[in-house]
């Protein structure tokens, strides 16, 4: 370990699958001397994800939480065990989602297959749940006046291809959060940005029965080098941008790299110039 997070507390959701971006992410910056907190609605598979991580961190590198990111109550919760329990919280990677896997094995089906229930249920854990992360935590960012705040969405893409509701509106949502926190938090020390693979991944998120060829997928550990200097001191002047993990190349300097795998989130290019006013 190279101790370059060393001190940085992070908390991550969604951390508990075997096959995962969350684990992958966890691992990543325990690597490099962070202590984490592991929040996952499965217990006996975050429990195996922890293990993995003290292994690596050693003693008090990591605890596991168990609890539902949609619930105000277990989302404050995580915040303070975090804090109790690991000194602080520094780090918020909010990762953690679910989608519905209709009729078909890519999980593509028209929106009138969908239930309400169905529709609910992933608007609630990938929106509001992102929401209900980023408020319980951003206090303590504030008051320390240092804090990372980083949403796991998707391609424009799969945000707008039809048969993939509600996913992809729910993902379109979080970078259009994360782009607007990003305003609301200039000058705070605090920095809100998008992280993605940058394609289909192959985690547990993709059903057994699936069309794709696993190998030929993007494997979850694209996401580390990128996690590791978005969560560091070296990014305190980056936000509001979306990075793309398949595109992050550490043979190339900081500059080059962020040209071949950074943009701003959510495409304000595409918005409305402010000299055509406000009509």
């Amino acid at each position: 370990m190279s101790g370059f997070l060393e001190g940085k507390v992070a908390l991550i959701t969604g951390a508990g699958s075997s096959i995962g971006m969350g684990k992958e992410m966890s691992l990543a910056l325990i690597e490099e001397g962070a202590k984490v907190a592991m929040m996952d609605i499965n217990r006996e598979s975050l429990a195996l994800s922890v293990n993995e991580a003290l292994e690596i961190g050693g003693e008090s590198s990591a605890i596991g939480i168990v609890g539902s990111i949609d619930t105000w109550s277990d989302a404050s919760e995580a915040v303070s065990q975090t804090e109790s329990q690991l000194g602080g919280i520094h780090i918020l990677i909010n990762n953690a989602g679910v989608r519905t896997h209709a009729k078909t094995p890519t999980g593509d089906s028209p929106f009138w297959n969908l239930t309400p229930e169905e529709w609910q249920r992933v608007i609630s854990v990938n929106v509001n749940g992102t929401f209900m992360m980023t408020r319980a935590a951003i206090e303590p960012m504030l008051r320390q006046k240092w804090g990372r705040i980083i949403g796991v969405t998707t391609s424009l893409d799969t945000m707008i291809r039809g048969g993939n509701l509600p996913y992809g509106p729910s993902k379109a949502a979080i970078e259009a959060f994360v782009a607007s926190i990003a305003q609301d938090l200039e000058g705070t020390g605090v920095t809100a940005n998008v992280l993605i693979p940058g394609g289909a991944t192959n985690t547990n998120f993709i059903p057994e029965d699936t069309s794709y060829i696993r190998d030929q997928l993007i494997q979850p550990n694209v996401m580390r080098d990128p996690i590791k200097w978005l969560a560091s001191d070296e990014a305190d002047d980056f936000s509001g941008n979306r990075v793309i993990a398949s595109n992050w190349n550490n043979a190339l300097s900081l500059e080059e790299r962020l040209s071949v795998a950074a943009a701003p989130a959510a495409w304000p290019q595409l918005g409305r110039k402010l000299n055509q006013g406000d009509h």
